[in-house]
């Protein structure tokens, strides 16, 4: 198969106008993925979509009117609202450190590992990118807060 067949149903997506995806073979076997059926190939409809409605802005206000929240829908007070976020910082930051304390133990183990082979040190150096990409998330997660 051709390697521009291949890439043509993930450029698909990027189209706003296709609203039918085929797959068309002809007589010598090629396949070719299209949003145009032609009466030359033999096409089925792999799949279809609906066109997506104009929207004002970013599109939120017409989701927002899509699925409206019920009136039975639980609501929540400022105040314990500004508690519960308080509640989640003080998680997040529990975590942080804890975080903080588990890369410097990997740290240190993998420093104490001192010249052995590298399929030994590999596991070490591991631990250490994980714990410092937990910290990087906890960190932005952080960020995110109010």
């Amino acid at each position: 198969m051709k390697p521009f067949l291949i890439a043509i149903p993930l450029l698909l997506p990027l189209t706003g106008t296709a609203s039918t995806l085929y797959k068309c073979t002809d007589d010598s076997g090629v396949v070719l993925f299209t949003n145009q059926k032609t009466s030359k190939k033999n096409c089925t409809v792999l799949s279809q979509q609906s066109p997506v409605a104009p929207s004002g802005g970013n599109g939120t206000k017409a989701r927002a009117a899509a699925t409206p929240t019920p009136g039975d829908f639980p609501r929540v007070s400022g105040n314990e609202q500004k508690a519960r976020d308080s509640d989640r910082r003080a998680i997040l930051d529990k975590e942080l450190a804890n975080e903080l304390q588990s890369v410097e133990k990997a740290k240190k183990a993998l420093s104490d590992a001192g010249n052995q082979p590298v399929d030994k040190l590999q596991p070490l150096r591991d631990t250490v990118a994980l714990h410092e990409r937990n910290v990087e998330s906890l960190k932005k997660e952080l960020g995110n807060l109010r």
